[in-house]
């Protein structure tokens, strides 16, 4: 279920894109993208496992204001929900499940489908009881059925040629990647995901933090083993399209065509039936998220926030599925750093003598700097922050923010400040 929810929409359109950028760099793209794509993600779910113990987010912000404790979650919730990654699901599912078939039948057809698609989404999410076995069972196994289909063909029929590394591929291909990775969101997908299976564990009798732990960690490296096998086929889907997709603006373009090449018309069968399932499934996912921290922060229904989110989700979807990605990128690089950076202060919390103003000052300047790079990303001019340690690859926040711990673990308080901190 865990590998289902997080296999979405960007993680299929964004890794063939990249493999064809990246050229003859492949290996180092691949590797920054996996990094945060699948390596942060996995950390991030098992901080929250480390965290269930003090109540999973509740336990992870705990040294923070409790107003912005709760104003960090309702972003990250807002931004996986209906902002950006739900919508992205519905329009890529349309796009690359059942555009290919039926032409471009204008915005009527987007919203009849988009309508179509999160009423059913809606359906599954309201039954949270048999969220775990529906999905895991059932949907999850036939998802990875045909990926591995498509994986086989990928590395045993390449359809074309390695196409000459583009962009900031030539000079940074790892940094790239990395950057890239931000764009599946699945590091704040497992803030949401962590919470949501530790509730269906509880569902399941399981209530002591030992097991939550370890069942959470173990479905945590279920997910990171397939999304890695998923990626590193994508990405030589990507960097085997040369001479095969004429559209390369997108990822879904070069795997619609590659695809074609492939399995021929029967291969758009398996490809719209991926798109479906992997999106839908990682839209399910999310909603129950989003309503289920909504419903604990409010009070109101469970069912009320499922049907507010699913209706607003259908309507930010009529945006478009490009515009709906330059929109995000920005958003996504400012909030990034901080939830890297709260991920990592779960794990050093040991260490500082005074946790609560650590987090506090570290968090504080990760938001900074992280603000900084997505101001630089929606296209600002910047060049008076260009002396920044990696400002020009979009990390300006990581040097400081990294220096702001090491002065946390360092610096020790006054004896005055340590009673009071007792």
């Amino acid at each position: 279920m865990t590998f289902a929810f997080y296999l979405g929409a960007g993680n299929i359109i964004f890794p063939p894109l990249a493999g064809f950028m990246a050229g003859e760099h492949l290996l180092a793209a691949m590797c920054g993208f996996l990094l945060t794509a699948v390596g942060l993600p996995l950390i991030t779910l098992i901080a929250v496992a480390k965290g269930s113990s003090g109540g999973g987010w509740t336990g992870m912000t705990r040294y923070l204001p409790a107003g912005a404790a709760t104003a960090l979650a309702i972003t990250i919730y807002i931004i996986m929900g209906p902002a950006f990654a739900i919508p992205r699901t519905g329009l890529v599912a349309y796009e690359m499940g059942l555009k290919p078939w039926l032409g471009d039948a204008g915005h009527e057809g987007l919203r009849i489908y988009t309508l179509s698609f999160f009423a059913l989404v809606i359906l599954v999410s309201l039954d949270r009881g048999k969220l775990l076995d529906a999905i895991g069972k059932y949907l999850t196994p036939a998802l990875m059925a045909m990926l591995l289909i498509l994986a086989v063909g990928v590395f045993m029929a390449p359809q074309g040629t390695m196409p000459d590394a583009s962009g900031e591929y030539i000079s940074a291909p790892l940094t790239k990647g990395m950057l890239e990775g931000y764009n599946t969101m699945d590091t704040l997908a497992s803030l949401m995901f962590g919470a949501l299976i530790i509730g269906l564990l509880r569902q399941k009798g399981i209530e002591d933090y030992r097991s939550q732990f370890k069942y959470l960690t173990i479905a945590g490296l279920i997910s990171a083993v397939g999304l890695s096998a998923v990626y590193v086929s994508l990405f030589q889907l990507g960097n085997s399209a040369g001479g095969v997709a004429s559209d390369v603006s997108n990822g879904g373009a070069i795997v619609n065509a590659y695809v074609l090449s492939l399995f021929g018309q029967p291969g758009q069968f398996i490809l719209a039936a991926i798109i479906t399932l992997a999106c839908f499934t990682s839209a399910v996912g999310l909603l129950c998220a989003g309503a289920d921290y909504f419903h604990d922060l409010t009070g109101w229904a469970y069912r009320n926030w499922v049907l507010l989110l699913g209706a607003l989700c259908a309507l930010v979807a009529n945006v478009g599925l490009s515009q709906l990605i330059s929109l995000s990128i920005p958003v996504l690089v400012a909030i990034y750093p901080v939830a890297i950076a709260l991920v990592l202060l779960t794990f050093l919390k040991g260490w500082f003598a005074h946790p609560q103003r650590v987090f506090r000052g570290v968090l504080a300047v990760a938001f900074l700097f992280g603000c900084l790079d997505g101001l630089g990303a929606a296209g600002m001019k910047m060049d008076g922050f260009a002396f920044l340690p990696l400002f020009d690859q979009g990390l300006a926040w990581l040097m400081p923010t990294l220096l702001a711990c090491v002065v946390g673990m360092v610096v020790r308080p006054s004896e005055k400040l340590a009673a009071e901190a007792a």
